[in-house]
């Protein structure tokens, strides 16, 4: 059993670029180097198992020497974290008159599979069994998304949670008299609380000092401007990036006028992806012949991609966000690689800092040595948006 938290490694990009086989070959490497490794999917489409060659298994099976693979039994967990509120709902929907398939069908919430798969992630990092855990993302969307969500939840649980539950018992009489229907009893409401807790446990695990994310791309426009934008908005949300790989790069040498125009347009899209990113490693997958299946050629792929690196090693540098104070000066530094300053905008309310970049938003809730003073200036320079704050009331 490990006594160390585990790394976890976390792998997104968009549709079809290659990172289940990224995070398969990532994992079956740390498997061959002797850390003890899981790997499990948040994507609903499970393609890890095709991609070890292996069936699928609801708990971690050994798939190879030190590997273990887990497809999360969305149901079963769904109704383990899940269970008391799907049960208020369907019994509310049967007492408006939907029959039993009709609730059942309306209480699986959008998402919920994707969500359940990062609590389960949670409880195998409790378990101390893993040295190493990979996991394989949704594409970059769905993942913006599931890991902008617990932050989120908590605004709202915060302020709305501890109103609603003496609401809730002040109109339960009423509601049950006047219209015939059943409130959520304090057990429902207690479930909310649970699953609340544990997707901020989730979210202080996948921002922590052991865990990051690497970006697969193919070096393709539309890709590494999609990839580009991920970046930004990783780091607004707290997640840290330590990687990026460029996925199915023609090799140079040789080929038709088809195959050279191709070599030459990737050609200026890496020169674009390492002056983009860096200063992060970009590790090259070069376009293989046949499609890598099964432990011996994801093995054999990941020494290529990593190249004698220690892809297991802790992330270093500046975390994404971090707060420093010097005598009276104090300031918040987020990280916000490549965000373009016309799209970055700032704002205060009372104890909170809420900034935008581009189509993404995050409410910060301020310590409190912040949140007594007011926002004396705030600048994007380096790829770091710096807000200092000076004595005095918040901002209105």
């Amino acid at each position: 059993m490990s006594t160390e938290a585990p790394r976890i490694l976390l792998f997104t990009g968009k549709g079809g670029v290659g990172k289940t086989t990224v995070a398969a070959a990532t994992a079956t490497l740390a498997a061959r180097r002797g850390h003890k490794t899981l790997v499990v999917s948040t994507d609903t489409a499970h393609s890890l198992a095709d991609a070890l060659g292996v069936p699928g298994a609801g708990e971690p099976s050994q798939v190879a020497p030190g590997l273990y693979l887990q497809q999360v039994d969305t149901q079963r967990a769904l109704e383990r974290h899940w269970g008391e509120l799907r049960e208020y709902a369907r019994g509310l929907l049967a007492e408006l008159g939907l029959d039993g398939v009709t609730s059942e069908e309306l209480t699986v919430l959008p998402g919920a599979e994707e969500v359940i798969a990062l609590l389960e992630l949670c409880d195998q990092v409790r378990a101390g069994r893993w040295d190493v855990i990979v996991v394989d993302c949704a594409p970059t969307a769905e993942t913006l998304r599931l890991l902008a969500l617990p932050e989120a939840l908590d605004w709202h649980v915060n302020r709305l949670l501890p109103a609603g539950r003496r609401l809730l018992r002040a109109l339960a009489p009423v509601v049950r008299h006047v219209a015939r229907l059943n409130l959520p009893e304090d057990a429902v409401v207690s479930a909310g609380e649970r699953l609340h807790a544990g997707l901020m446990e989730v979210r202080e695990l996948l921002t922590g000092e052991n865990a990051s994310v690497r970006l697969v791309l193919t070096p393709e426009a539309v890709v590494v401007a999609e990839a580009r934008r991920t970046f930004t908005s990783l780091s607004l949300y707290g997640y840290r990036v330590d990687g990026v790989v460029a996925n199915r790069v023609f090799p140079e040498e040789g080929g038709d006028d088809w195959r050279r125009g191709w070599v030459a347009a990737q050609a200026r899209h890496l020169v674009a992806v390492g002056e983009s990113f860096a200063p992060l490693p970009v590790h090259n997958v070069p376009y293989l012949p046949a499609e890598p299946v099964g432990a011996e050629a994801l093995s054999a792929l990941a020494e290529r991609l990593y190249a004698g690196a220690d892809p297991f090693a802790r992330p270093s540098g500046e975390p994404p966000l971090a707060i420093r104070s010097e005598g009276e000066v104090h300031e918040l530094t987020l990280a916000l690689p490549l965000a373009d300053r016309s799209e970055v905008d700032l704002a205060r309310k009372g104890d909170e800092l809420i900034v935008t970049a581009g189509s993404y938003r995050r409410v910060l809730a301020l310590p409190a040595a912040l949140s007594r003073r007011s926002v004396s200036d705030a600048v994007l320079r380096d790829g770091r948006l710096r807000v200092r704050f000076e004595a005095g009331g918040p901002d209105d």
